[in-house]
C-alpha cells in the first residue's frame, strides 16, 4: 500500500493537472451515482464513502502524501457534494404527478405561453388547484392555434375543460425520460385542452418581458416569410415554434440542430458583436480612452447585452448556461486573464450544476461542455499552437490555415459528441463538421448581424434590405441542411446503448482532456474500446411498450420492423426504428406472411439463436375462453397483453401482461441471450417513477 500510494504521488506530482476540473467531475460523478442508483439507503452509501475517503485521506501524512491526500480529500468531498446536492433539489422542487388521467373543468392563470404555428398549435402552462386533493399543481397543455383567445396572455385566468394524464416515463428502454424532467420543473400534469377558453380576466399587469419576447417573435416572422422566419424568429427570440417538422429533422441529421437553440454559440455573438462595437465607439473619444479602461466597460457592455438577450429569449436553462460561461469570459478579458481555459470551463460547469443539477444527464449539458472543453484542449496542444502562431505571410495563406483549422476543430467535436448523440438520441450525422464549416461563419457573421441590423433599422422603416439578406441566408442554411441529410449514410443509427459503454468512452475522454504530458493518452484506452464493442451492440429481438399495446419485432430482412397494429406504425414505429436502430420500412404485424392473427390474438415464430421462439400477441379485442387461452399459453415461449390475463395462462418464459408492465415498464428482449431490459431497471426507487403507479385502476378492476 505504501509503494502504490508512492507511485500515486509521484504520478500527481509530474502530471501537474489542475484540481478544479477534477472536483467538478467529481461532483458531476455524486450526481450521475443518485441518478443510477435505486434508493435511499444505497443514496446515503455514496454521502458515507465520499466522506469516510475524506476523512481516511486526512490522516495521511502531508509531508509524504501531499498529492495523494489533496486529490482523495477533493475527491471524496466533490461526490458526496454532488449526490447531496441532487439529493436535496429532488426534495425542494420534485413535485408528484397526479395520480390517475382526468377531465374536469379548471379555472387556472397562465404562467407562460408558447406559439407553434408551424404545427398550428398553442402551448400554455397553467397552474390550478388539483381537483380532489386542491393542491396547487402546475400542467403544461396544447391546443389548436383555433382556440387562441384575445387576452389569452401570462397572468390571465381562463376556464376550460382539460384531459390530463401523469407525465409519461419512457415507453422503451432508453426512450426519453418525460416524468423525470417534469419532476423538476415542477410540472405535475400534461394533456391537451378539449373545446373552447373562456377568458374569465385579463392579466392584472403588463408582462412587458413576456409581451416584448411574442411581439418580436411576430414581427420577425412578418419580415422572413417561409421556414427562413422561423429560424429567424427562433434566433431573435428564442421561438422555435415556427420551424416545421421536417426542417427541424433536416437540421438534426445535418448536425445544425444546435443553431436552432439559442445557447453558447448566439450567447457569444450577441455578447462579442457588442463587446467590439463597444470597445471601437469608446475609442473614438481619446479623453475617454485615456481615462478609463475601455476593456472593462466594453465587456460591462457586453455582459449586459448577453443578460438581455437571455432574459428576450425566455431564460432556458442552456441560455442560462451559455450566459453564465460568457460572463466568466468577459470578467477573464476585464481582468486581463486568459479566458478560454479548462478550469475556467470548470468553474462554469460547477456554477450550472449548483443551480441545475438535474442537466448533468442530459444531453444539452454533455454536448455544450463537451463541445467546449474539446476546442479548448485541441487549441492547446503544442501542434495546434505552433501550426496557429502568427507569423509572416499573405492574408490567403493565413486565412486557409484558419479555414483548415475550423475543419480539424468541426471533425474533433463531431468525435467527442457522436457517442453522446448516440447514447441519447440512438442517431448522428456524419457529415456535421463538413456543413458546420459553412453553416456557422454564415449564421455568426451574416444572419445573426442581419437580424440584428433590420430590427434596428425598422425603427426608421429601412429594414427591408437587412431581412432580405437575413432571409437568404437562412434559406441557404436550410439548403445546405436538407443537402447535407439527403446524402447516402448521412446519418448513423444504433441500438440503444447500454449506461457502461457510455461511462467507459466518457471516463477516458475526460483523462485525456483533463491530464497533460504522456499520461492523457491512456484515456485512449478506454475510449477506444468503448467505440470497438460498439460493433457488438445488436438491436432487440422484441421491443414491448409500457402500456403493452405496441410491440416491435426486429431481424425482419431490409432492417424492416413489424409492429402490432393495422396502420403503418406512425410515430411510435418511428421511436422503436430509432430504438432498435434499424433503417427499414415499418411493417404491420396482421399483414406479415409469419403472423397468424385471429381477432383477439397474433401468434408467429421467430428463429433466434439456433431455436423457434413462439410468440402469442393479444390485441385488445375480445374475451377469449379459458380453456383456448390456456391451450394457446402453454405452447408460447412468451405472452404479451395491455390488460391483465385471467384465467390460467402459463408461458413457458414470460407472460408480459398488464400486471407486470405496471411495474417493470416498456421491455426489451434478446432472445439469443435470453436477457430482459426493463425501464424500471434505470429509473430506480426515484420518485417520478413510483408517482405513475400509485393509480388505482387495478384494485378497481373485477
Amino acid at each position: 500500500m505504501s509503494s502504490l500510494a508512492l507511485r500515486a504521488e509521484h504520478f500527481l506530482n509530474d502530471a501537474g493537472a489542475d484540481r478544479w476540473p477534477w472536483l467538478a467531475v467529481g461532483v458531476g460523478g455524486g450526481i450521475g451515482l443518485w441518478f443510477v442508483l435505486a434508493n435511499g439507503w444505497l443514496w446515503c452509501g455514496v454521502l458515507a464513502f465520499g466522506l469516510g475517503l475524506a476523512a481516511l485521506a486526512w490522516l495521511l501524512p502531508a509531508v509524504s502524501y501531499g498529492y495523494v491526500r489533496a486529490a482523495l480529500i477533493g475527491m471524496g468531498l466533490a461526490v458526496a457534494a454532488g449526490c447531496g446536492l441532487i439529493w436535496a433539489k429532488s426534495a425542494l422542487v420534485g413535485t408528484p404527478a397526479i395520480v390517475q388521467p382526468m377531465a374536469p373543468v379548471i379555472t387556472a392563470r397562465v404562467m407562460d405561453r408558447y406559439a407553434q404555428p408551424a404545427d398550428h398549435r398553442l402551448r400554455v402552462e397553467l397552474a390550478f388547484a388539483e381537483p380532489g386533493s386542491n393542491r396547487p399543481i402546475l400542467a403544461r397543455l396544447s391546443m389548436p392555434d383555433s382556440a387562441d383567445r384575445p387576452g389569452l396572455t401570462e397572468g390571465a385566468v381562463v376556464r376550460l375543460r382539460a384531459r390530463l394524464m401523469p407525465p409519461g416515463a419512457p415507453q422503451l428502454p432508453g426512450g426519453y425520460d418525460a416524468a423525470r424532467a417534469a419532476w423538476f420543473d415542477g410540472v405535475a400534469a400534461t394533456g391537451t385542452v378539449i373545446g373552447p377558453v373562456t377568458v374569465v380576466s385579463p392579466a392584472p399587469g403588463d408582462s412587458w418581458l413576456a409581451r416584448a419576447r411574442h411581439a418580436l417573435a411576430d414581427h420577425v416572422r412578418s419580415r422572413v416569410a417561409g421556414p427562413a422566419g422561423g429560424i429567424a424568429a427562433a434566433f431573435a427570440s428564442g421561438d422555435r415554434g415556427g420551424i416545421p417538422v421536417a426542417d427541424e429533422d433536416a437540421m438534426r441529421d445535418s448536425g445544425l440542430t444546435h443553431l436552432l437553440s439559442v445557447s453558447g454559440l448566439h450567447v457569444s455573438a450577441v455578447i462579442a458583436g457588442v463587446y467590439v462595437l463597444a470597445i471601437r465607439l469608446l475609442a473614438l473619444f481619446p479623453w475617454l480612452a485615456l481615462r478609463v479602461r475601455l476593456p472593462l466597460v466594453a465587456s460591462g457592455c457586453g455582459g449586459l447585452a448577453g443578460i438581455l438577450y437571455t432574459l428576450l429569449t425566455g431564460a432556458q436553462v442552456p441560455t442560462v448556461r451559455s450566459v453564465l460561461g460568457a460572463l466568466l469570459v468577459m470578467v477573464g478579458l476585464a481582468l486581463g486573464r486568459q479566458p478560454f481555459t479548462v478550469r475556467l470551463l470548470a468553474v462554469g460547469a460547477l456554477c450550472t450544476m449548483l443551480l441545475w443539477p438535474e442537466a448533468v444527464i442530459g444531453p444539452s449539458f454533455q454536448m455544450s461542455f463537451g463541445s467546449v472543453l474539446a476546442l479548448v484542449v485541441l487549441h492547446d496542444c503544442a501542434p495546434v499552437r505552433a501550426f496557429l502562431a502568427p507569423r509572416e505571410e499573405g492574408w490567403w495563406v493565413r486565412m486557409s490555415r484558419h479555414l483548415a483549422m475550423i475543419l480539424l476543430a468541426g471533425m474533433v467535436i463531431d468525435l467527442a459528441l457522436m457517442p453522446i448523440a448516440l447514447f441519447h438520441f440512438h442517431r448522428a450525422g456524419i457529415y456535421g463538421s463538413l456543413a458546420n464549416l459553412v453553416a456557422i461563419p454564415l449564421t455568426t457573421f451574416v444572419s445573426m448581424p442581419a437580424i440584428a441590423l433590420g430590427l434596428a433599422l425598422d425603427l426608421v422603416g429601412a429594414g427591408g434590405p437587412a431581412w432580405w439578406v437575413c432571409g437568404q441566408s437562412l434559406d441557404l442554411l436550410l439548403a445546405i441542411a436538407r443537402w447535407t441529410a439527403a446524402r447516402p449514410a448521412s446519418v448513423t443509427l444504433m441500438p440503444a446503448m447500454d449506461g457502461g459503454r457510455f461511462l467507459l468512452f466518457v471516463g477516458g475522454m475526460l483523462w485525456l482532456a483533463l491530464w497533460h504530458g504522456r499520461a492523457r493518452l491512456w484515456g485512449l484506452v478506454p475510449a477506444l474500446l468503448a467505440i470497438v464493442s460498439l460493433a457488438w451492440l445488436h438491436p432487440p429481438d422484441v421491443l414491448i411498450t409500457g402500456d403493452g399495446k405496441n410491440i416491435g419485432i426486429t431481424g425482419i430482412p431490409g432492417r424492416a420492423l413489424l409492429i402490432l397494429g393495422e396502420s403503418k406504425g406512425g410515430r411510435m414505429g418511428e421511436s422503436m426504428l430509432e430504438t432498435a436502430g434499424l433503417t427499414g420500412p415499418v411493417t404491420p404485424l396482421a399483414t406479415w406472411p409469419g403472423a397468424h392473427c385471429t381477432e383477439g390474438f397474433c401468434a408467429l415464430d421467430l428463429d433466434r439463436a439456433g431455436r423457434r421462439w413462439r410468440l402469442l400477441i393479444a390485441r385488445g379485442k375480445g374475451e377469449p375462453k379459458p380453456a383456448e387461452l390456456a391451450q394457446a399459453c402453454a405452447g408460447s415461449d412468451i405472452v404479451v397483453a395491455p390488460d391483465k390475463l385471467y384465467g390460467p395462462c402459463h408461458p413457458r418464459l414470460l407472460k408480459a401482461d398488464r400486471s407486470l408492465l405496471l411495474r417493470s415498464g416498456g421491455l426489451a428482449l434478446d432472445l439469443e441471450h435470453r436477457s430482459v431490459t426493463t425501464v424500471a431497471q434505470t429509473a430506480g426507487n426515484h420518485h417520478w417513477w413510483r408517482a405513475p403507479h400509485r393509480a388505482p385502476r387495478e384494485a378497481a378492476e373485477p
